[in-house]
């Protein structure tokens, strides 16, 4: 099967066969088509994160607003993985030496989100700085045995609990085919495509998850990969884009916003 988005490719022989999907690289071609209401939708979305991005930079405290700002998407980002933490944990004065698995979560997102924003100061959005950002993430929580800060070198899928090859709902790329992958994500993100950088930020947030290069860690990676690079591209100067809210409020997705 072969369409814009990519192809499957056969793993394997005999009972043991399965196929992982590989990836056409950005951007689509053929490219993206900008229908009426994508237009409309489009300008909506400038406009809301240009009033978003204005009302930042005049915080008083810009420090504390983004401390503030890093731990509610740090926390969302981490309920969406399932982790049981709630904003009392995360403000907990005493949080680093009465953390437990779940709020432990959560405060290496945070740590994870400051270093790379640190990091875009003196390095490119890029692969180095993703591995560096999940390193950051995974350190000493669970699925730190899961490579962290290094791209898998075995196939991953996705589906529920006790799931199997046979049974996975998607299966990535498989490790050859993920180098690959990753390689053209990284020079699509620094290329000089004409597309509006919101459309790019959804384009590499997709492509990332389809790629899933990691063993572990890849939704909170690629949604903080949204501000990254919105904050590379001067959309916005703080990291005050709460994604995860949206991703996590059904309403929000029925009235289109």
């Amino acid at each position: 099967m072969t369409n814009r988005a990519g192809t499957y490719r056969k793993n394997l022989t005999g009972d043991a066969e399965y196929k992982s999907f590989v990836p056409n690289p950005l951007p689509p071609d053929p490219p993206v088509e900008f229908d009426e209401d994508m237009v409309s939708m489009l300008v909506k979305a400038n406009r809301s994160i240009a009033a978003l991005d204005s009302i930042s930079i005049r915080i008083p405290d810009m420090d504390l607003f983004v401390s503030m700002y890093v731990r509610k998407e740090a926390l969302m980002s981490s309920q969406i993985e399932g982790t049981q933490a709630t904003l009392e944990d995360v403000l907990d004065p005493m949080i680093e030496a009465n953390t437990n698995r779940n709020v432990a979560d959560v405060v290496n997102y945070i740590k994870a989100t400051e270093y790379a924003i640190s990091r875009l100061n003196t390095l490119p959005l890029c692969n180095r700085l993703i591995k560096e950002t999940h390193a950051v993430l995974m350190e000493g929580v669970r699925g730190q045995e899961r490579s962290p800060g290094e791209f898998r070198r075995s196939q991953n899928w996705i589906g529920g609990q006790g799931s199997t090859l046979r049974t996975a709902r998607y299966i990535p790329p498989c490790p050859e085919d993920m180098d690959q992958a990753i390689s053209d994500l990284e020079k699509y993100i620094n290329s000089d495509d004409d597309n509006d950088p919101l459309v790019r930020a959804a384009l590499l947030h997709y492509q990332f998850e389809t790629i899933h290069p990691f063993l572990d860690g890849n939704g909170r990676v690629g949604r903080l990969l949204i501000t990254l690079f919105l904050m590379e591209n001067k959309v916005l100067s703080t990291p005050s884009l709460y994604i995860s809210y949206f991703l996590k409020n059904p309403y929000l997705h029925s009235v289109g916003f």
